[in-house]
């Protein structure tokens, strides 16, 4: 039995054309996707304080499904999807819908719940591991908790009939390796096989960036057409030998170097990647070119799973307040130069309080900083961006205060924009810690349409 599992998104805001494509010429058994970044969880528990009406679940899970459902209905093709984050039921009831609107009656839809555990964390956890502080210090700025889920509870809603599983935080590869772990029939210890499960999952987890995306850079690493970039396809064999491939006749490309580049992708550790299924060693994977855009994957090695659960702990931390201005042509610089010597004074006497201020030239030193070579080119044209963290919004917005005042009180020929959006955002502070596995039990819920 070959499984051929497809990539429906990799992350919240991604394209949804390639997952139509692949849900329509992709001959797929599974379409997943992944639309969780670490700190979408938390940014969702913050618009539902603010916002009563948001339905907690991916903003463009509406657009995802009337994109996707269509085909996969007509080719029996199930789904797999985070796309739950605060609210995989509202998430589940909302396919439902479209599932109706559709006219497909009977179809088996599935609700992951656990995973947000925020008024027990500082229960269930003691340490926080980016600084070795108890968790119990978080308590006053605490926004939400979530734990990283395995792929166990939707292979058990797979058991029960589920066509479409949806939850909330779930590691990323886990949600591909779930139907591999079903159809398969792979045990929840058998660390070996979800060590390779998991392993192509990770692959997977990216989307286009394993078929071309993330990775052109002209010159030395050329992709075919990149506006058409097609979200991987898996072909995946019982025993977790696998070809990673895409639908024919698209842009983009299936490599050697865009499958390591993605291999190593956010891996820390290539010989002990920490899932909650398995550990994953990329030390032993083989690679093979069998084919135009086809890159064969084997011999991934896997280690016993952790007696933990990772678990994201957003926090309030203040705000932020940005903007920018704008110099052109000859002498850009030292307009720049002055300008920010100006901002510098004027906070001063407005008596900015901020934790960190920072006041870049975008095109010289905004991404390298002090490490930017001081016989740098002088660039033509520069942006002036002004950035300041701090506790509480008002001081925030002294930021776009002082750089309004740059257009007619500032250094002359200042590009000043006109500001329509709020140049102030809440921050969100991302913190980890582990809990106990026993501690963490999933629920399921079925509906029907």
């Amino acid at each position: 039995m070959t499984l051929r599992i497809g990539a429906g998104s990799a992350w919240w805001g991604d394209r949804i054309s390639p997952a139509a494509l692949n849900a329509d010429k992709g001959e797929l058994d599974y379409l997943c996707f992944e639309t969780m970044a670490e700190a979408t969880v938390s940014a969702a528990q913050v618009r539902k304080r603010r916002d009563t009406s948001f339905p907690g679940y991916d903003t463009w899970l509406d657009d995802r499904m009337r994109a996707v459902l269509p085909a996969c209905l007509r080719h029996g093709t199930k789904i797999i999807t985070n796309q739950g984050w605060i609210n995989p039921d509202g998430a589940a009831q909302r396919i439902v819908h479209w599932l109706r609107e559709l006219g497909a009656s009977g179809v088996k839809v599935a609700s992951v719940n656990g995973s947000l555990i925020t008024d027990r964390v500082l229960e269930l956890t003691d340490t926080i591991l980016e600084n070795g502080q108890p968790t119990a210090t978080l308590q006053r700025n605490l926004v939400s908790a979530e734990v990283y889920l395995g792929a166990e509870p939707f292979v058990e809603a797979l058991k029960q009939g589920a066509q479409i599983v949806v939850s909330g935080r779930v590691a990323d590869p886990s949600i591909f390796m779930a139907p591999m772990m079903y159809e398969f029939g792979w045990d929840a210890l058998d660390h070996v096989h979800l060590g390779r499960g998991n392993g192509l999952g990770h692959l997977m987890e990216c989307g286009a960036q394993v078929t071309g995306g993330y990775f052109a850079d002209p010159g030395f690493k050329h992709v075919p057409r990149p506006w058409d970039l097609a979200f991987p396809i898996i072909e995946v064999e019982s025993d977790g030998t696998a070809v990673l491939t895409k639908v024919a006749g698209t842009g983009g490309t299936v490599s050697l170097m865009t499958v390591k580049e993605q291999m190593f992708y956010e891996v820390h550790d290539p010989a002990n990647y920490i899932t909650p299924d398995a550990i994953v060693d990329f030390t032993t994977t083989r690679l093979k070119q069998i084919g135009p855009d086809r890159v064969r994957v084997s011999h991934i090695s896997g280690k016993p799973r952790t007696p933990t659960l990772k678990v994201s702990i957003g926090c309030a931390e203040g705000y932020i307040g940005e903007d920018m201005f704008f110099y052109a042509g000859p002498g850009a610089m030292r307009r720049a130069k002055l300008a920010k010597q100006i901002l510098e004074e004027r906070f001063k006497i407005v008596g900015l309080d901020a934790e960190e201020l920072r006041i870049d030239f975008l095109g010289l030193n905004a991404i390298h900083g002090a490490m930017t070579p001081s016989d740098a080119p002088e660039p033509y044209e520069v942006a002036v961006r002004v950035a300041a963290r701090t506790k509480t919004r008002e001081e925030a917005n002294k930021i776009g205060r002082e750089v309004d005042g740059m257009a007619v009180s500032g250094v002359g020929m200042t590009g000043k924009r006109v500001p329509h959006q709020d140049r102030t955002r809440e921050i969100i502070g991302v913190w980890s810690s582990l809990v106990p596995r026993e501690k963490i039990v999933p629920e399921i819920n079925i509906i029907e349409s």
